[in-house]
């Protein structure tokens, strides 16, 4: 009979083991499945997270897609690349086919796609490879030109411009009656090199311009290429005829974007180089405003243009044919013109595409033939030219360069190697980890980033938003800026308060629930990332409810205290800030100057991550 016993005994122990192990079994099944079910698209600003990115998922909501505000930097996605940590999809506005070269083999050809075949010839040629193939498509455009003073012409009885010498002419007519005629914030890179390319729009976009742009962006070189001889000697002439012109000097360095709106807000400046959005806000405030564009030498009218974002997918998903079909719906979504008008945010949309109708307002009214020719010239924005342009530019206003002496000093600064080899490993990661959201866990990386903060804030309780980190922690040496690009780039503040039980029970519960005028989490991958706590959330129909928080296993009492340390946008924290008792005290230091000088001081360690959370259906 004992025997017997024992063997019953046995069996059930058996039984039981055995069960851990399916259940183990299937919950790495379940974590892997969420993995393959999930697309993870890195957006190149927390704007888009706000309206944009609920805006998709609301559109798909077979699909878990997974939004990282990501860095827009294509150097950021090339370190991805380069240690297997490439997303699914990925936006960048501040982009050059010429920086996006070293991404080129990771990246899908989408020529052949519906997507790309809306997109006009004209500005699609500007994102074709030599071999004909397509990695990038541009999405709605952002018009730059003249923002004009109407009422001060009428004032002066000056007419408005209508070509290049008229333009001459009002500039002049406004100095006798001691106005500036012209304008802008030179203290800028963008300015700089908006300025160069503008004047010379139609000459860059002519055979020869296009010739010389692919060559630029030749993959197939081995060298750095510079400056034509055909396009661009000329390109320096018209910049130094501007120059003279409109009398710019050393002193309009100095003017930053605030400098020119006071100026052209006091009646002191009619026209300065800027954003149709300018447009709206001037007759918002009662100043008769219209927006004009690049007059060029030949006659023809140009506006310059560029696009909010260019968007590529991970050649990788070809490889299962249910995840390039996800990647695909997802791209539609982004590229339609619902998507595209969210984008724009009531301003004017400009798309590229044809499948998206053209939608002016008064504001742009007076470019509307510009854009119906297709006169949208978009800008070259390699990172070699934002900072050549601004460096010969600056030194065409101080007279420092004549024109032939500016052609030179640019080409020749295209043409040199940067060199990296210098640059210092300031913090190294031994282990990659996961930038998947899970159920039964959370988002590995995100969990890292999170507790290694709580360490360096001295807090019992760290909580983030969800789009506070980029999810880059990869096995890799990170140099300063790559450890900086692990933080989530558009003004992430810290914000501390003691609190008790109570209290912290409540602000988790914002951050899960979402609050009014706040942030909304719109699906699993949105939710908020804690430390020092873990909390148990429920959802259903797309809603989220906090069931608990426990810390080392215990659920929270009420009178217990906390130090708390939020991260967070000005935007995402304003509800928590309205009373003005609300107790919190925010760091000086943004999160990313705070995470940069934590890993410059040397022997920086990162956390282990931990189970922080639980997501029930």
């Amino acid at each position: 009979m004992k025997k017997k016993k024992w063997n019953s005994v046995f069996a059930v122990v058996l039984l039981a083991v055995m069960a851990a192990s399916l259940l183990s079994g299937c919950g790495k099944k379940s974590t892997e499945q969420e993995n393959k079910e999930t697309i993870r698209v890195y957006l190149w600003s927390t704007s888009l997270y706000e309206k944009y990115a609920p805006y998709i998922q609301s559109q798909l909501p077979d699909i878990n897609i997974e939004f990282v505000v990501g860095n827009n930097d294509l150097d950021f996605y090339q370190f991805l690349q380069e240690n297997d940590g490439m997303p699914d999809i990925i936006t960048c506005c501040r982009f050059s086919l010429h920086d996006a070269l070293p991404l080129q083999n990771s990246l899908m050809d989408l020529s052949t796609t519906n997507e790309a075949g809306a997109v006009y010839n004209s500005y699609l040629n500007s994102f074709m490879n030599e071999d004909g193939s397509v990695n990038w498509l541009p999405v709605c455009a952002d018009a730059h030109g003249f923002v004009v003073n109407k009422a001060l012409f009428e004032k002066y009885n000056i007419p408005l411009p209508t070509d290049y010498k008229s333009f001459v002419s009002a500039c002049q007519a406004f100095e006798k009656v001691g106005i500036r005629g012209f304008a802008a914030d030179y203290f800028y890179d963008y300015t700089c090199m908006e300025t160069l390319q503008g004047l010379s729009a139609s000459e860059l976009s002519s055979t020869n311009g296009r010739k010389w742009r692919t060559a630029y962006s030749d993959p197939a070189s081995t060298e750095k290429v510079g400056l034509d001889n055909v396009v661009w000697p000329d390109a320096f002439d018209r910049m130094e005829q501007f120059i003279k012109d409109t009398k710019l000097g050393p002193d309009d360095l100095k003017l930053d974007y605030d400098t020119v709106d006071n100026l052209y807000q006091n009646g002191k400046l009619a026209m300065y180089f800027g954003s149709s959005a300018g447009v709206k806000k001037y007759k918002d405030q009662g100043i008769d405003t219209v927006f004009l564009p690049f007059f060029e030498q030949n006659g023809e009218k140009w506006i310059m243009t560029t696009p909010y974002f260019q968007v590529a997918l991970n050649s990788e998903l070809e490889k299962d044919e249910t995840r390039k079909d996800n990647a695909m719906k997802v791209l539609k979504v982004m590229l339609s013109a619902k998507a595209q008008n969210i984008i724009a945010d009531g301003q004017d949309t400009l798309s590229y595409s044809q499948d998206v109708p053209l939608r002016l307002t008064d504001y742009l009214k007076d470019v509307k033939s510009v854009i119906e020719e297709n006169h949208m010239y978009i800008r070259i924005a390699s990172n070699d030219f934002f900072s050549v342009s601004q460096d010969v530019v600056s030194k065409m206003i101080t007279g420092e360069y004549n024109s032939q002496q500016a052609y030179k000093a640019f080409d020749s600064m295209l043409r040199q190697s940067e060199d990296t080899s210098n640059e210092k490993v300031v913090l190294n990661s031994t282990k990659s980890y996961s930038n998947y959201f899970h159920s039964d866990g959370g988002n590995e990386s995100y969990s890292v980033m999170a507790n290694t903060l709580r360490g360096c804030y001295k807090s019992d309780v760290l909580l983030a938003t969800g789009n506070s980190f980029t999810g880059s922690v990869l096995q890799a040496d990170y140099t300063e800026k790559m450890a900086g690009n692990m933080i989530m780039p558009n003004g992430l503040c810290a914000y501390k308060k003691k609190m008790n039980g109570a209290e912290l029970l409540k602000t988790v519960q914002s951050f899960v629930e979402g609050t009014e005028g706040g942030f909304q989490p719109f699906n699993k991958g949105s939710l908020p990332v804690v430390s020092g706590v873990s909390i148990e959330v429920k959802e259903k129909n797309g809603k989220y409810t906090l069931l608990r928080i426990k810390k080392d296993g215990k659920q929270i009492k009420e009178d217990d205290t906390f130090t708390v340390t939020c991260l967070a946008t000005e935007n995402n924290m304003a509800p928590f800030l309205t009373d003005e008792n609300h107790g919190f005290t925010e760091e000086k230091q943004r999160v990313k100057d705070t995470w940069v000088n934590y890993v410059l001081q040397g022997n920086a360690v990162l956390a282990e991550p931990e189970q922080y959370i639980t997501l029930r259906e």
